[in-house]
């Protein structure tokens, strides 16, 4: 375990970004690596992988509601000192994990081909999707062990094993691609099957490493299978912060869903060269995005602990480095796109589309920053209904003018992009405003997971261990 609540903010911060960033870059890598070596299998195949990913954002909801909800409060118990509390908080939260990983494979078993057919361009896009969204559902059912274990550590300040782990599922991932998909040194090609394939094989070893580090290393948050009985107070506790962060990536599945059924008329090629574009722009985020999950776990100990100022001081330091960071590659994407869509495509129209997409969304990096930076800060103060409330508002900002432009005469895919630019400062002025107001609220108040009855008897100091 690592003390937040003492030492230099900026110190802690660029401390555990750079491990929580190759985590996510990762993982990114694994999905641009698939869709590298589908490319060699048509326009078609490549949006399939690409719109079959986006439901991804739809299971990212739930393992939010978990990932989000277990570093809270957890980072919470830590600030107190309350080890016990920890404990059963991630317990609890390995039961869920078990519970949404079931969930998300009779889900994916039962809704893969509905889903496609109502986003895909054409037949053969809708069989590629279907096709590698049923090989992919082990990896993402997976994810939810993967998700509460890395968080159970990030909120007691260690990232590098979860770090460790996201390396070795990518070797692994990047090594099966290129036999599975293409079947290099088999002769058996099983094409987009392969990635989906290569990623459930990838997730499954390294949920089996995490286990065993857990197993042999971690001390402060460990198993215990007798609180593994789901205790409805405390899986209460969990919901109440995660489930509106779980929102958030659900609002993120509406946008891009809707984003794919505008292009649509575009054809294959356009939304091939939208899927590849928002691969490398989430790529180009992660450095921001790893700034700003690590401030959650800093916000998250020193509300547990009654230190408010250091809490303000947290946003504000971490604002400015995730602004800092965003300028820089957005200056990238706009000067030399080249070096970041390199390789992906042959098709010359696909590869237009990634490079207007990439020149024109990347405007908005800094408010998309901004927007991490709050929302992580939402995350440490154990409120995360602002965050779900300023996503609401980007989606219906977006998606209604989006959709109502498109049966437009002479409506054109830039549009698309221009709006999205209006939709996320929108979004990033509406984030900061509530995240004001947050801080007016909650800092000077206990914190919100604690029990009535401690809040009673110490509404300032750090209460004791929240009762089972």
């Amino acid at each position: 375990m690592k003390d937040l609540t003492n030492g230099s903010i900026v110190r802690h911060i660029l401390a555990m970004a750079p491990p929580i960033m190759v985590g996510m870059v990762t993982i990114m890598i694994c999905q641009l690596v698939d869709l590298y070596f589908v490319s060699g299998l048509g326009d078609a195949a490549v949006a399939g992988v690409a719109a079959a990913g986006n439901a991804g954002f739809l299971i990212n909801a739930l393992m939010q509601v978990l990932g989000v909800g277990t570093v809270a409060l957890i980072a919470h118990a830590v600030g107190r000192k309350d080890r016990p509390d920890a404990n059963l908080i991630f317990n609890q939260a390995i039961a869920l994990s078990v519970l949404f990983g079931l969930l998300t494979l009779v889900m994916g078993a039962a809704l893969s081909r509905p889903y496609m057919r109502a986003i895909a361009a054409d037949q053969a896009t809708i069989e590629a999707g279907t096709t590698y969204l049923l090989w992919f559902m082990p990896a993402l059912a997976l994810e939810f062990a993967m998700q509460v274990l890395a968080s159970g550590l990030r909120a007691t300040g260690i990232v590098g094993p979860a770090m460790f782990v996201r390396v070795l599922a990518v070797v692994i991932n990047i090594a099966l691609a290129p036999v599975l998909i293409s079947g290099w040194g088999t002769g058996y090609a099983l094409g987009v099957a392969g990635a989906g394939l290569a990623s459930s094989i990838a997730v499954a070893i390294g949920v089996l490493v995490l286990l065993a580090y857990f197993r042999k290393v971690e001390r402060y948050v460990a198993f215990n299978r007798a609180q593994w009985r789901p205790q409805p107070r405390h899986l209460k506790r969990i919901l109440n912060v995660g489930l509106p962060a779980g929102g958030e990536f659900a609002m993120m599945f509406i946008f891009m869903a809707v984003v794919y059924y505008v292009l649509r008329d575009f054809g294959a090629a356009a939304q091939a060269g939208f899927g590849i574009g928002q691969r490398v722009l989430a790529l180009i985020q992660m450095p921001a995005l790893a700034i700003a999950l690590a401030t959650g776990p800093i916000a998250g100990q020193n509300v547990g602990a009654g230190k408010g100022a250091r809490v303000r001081d947290t946003f504000v330091k971490a604002a400015l480095i995730t602004t800092v960071v965003m300028i820089g590659f957005m200056c990238i994407a706009q000067l030399k796109p080249e070096l970041l869509l390199a390789g992906f495509s042959n098709d010359r129209e696909t590869m237009a589309i990634a490079f207007l997409f990439l020149r024109i969304i990347s405007l908005n990096m800094v408010a998309q920053g901004l927007i991490f930076t709050c929302s992580s800060m939402f995350q440490g103060l154990g409120n995360t209904k602002p965050v779900l409330l300023s996503s609401a508002t980007r989606v219906f900002t977006y998606s209604l003018p989006a959709i109502w432009l498109s049966t437009r005469p002479g409506f054109r895919m830039e549009y698309v992009w221009y709006l999205s630019i209006a939709a996320t400062t929108l979004q990033a002025a509406l984030s900061l405003w509530l995240l004001h107001r947050e801080f007016g609220k909650r800092l000077a108040a206990p914190p919100q997971d604690a029990a009535p009855e401690q809040v009673e008897a110490e509404p300032v100091a750090p209460p004791a261990r929240a009762p089972a």
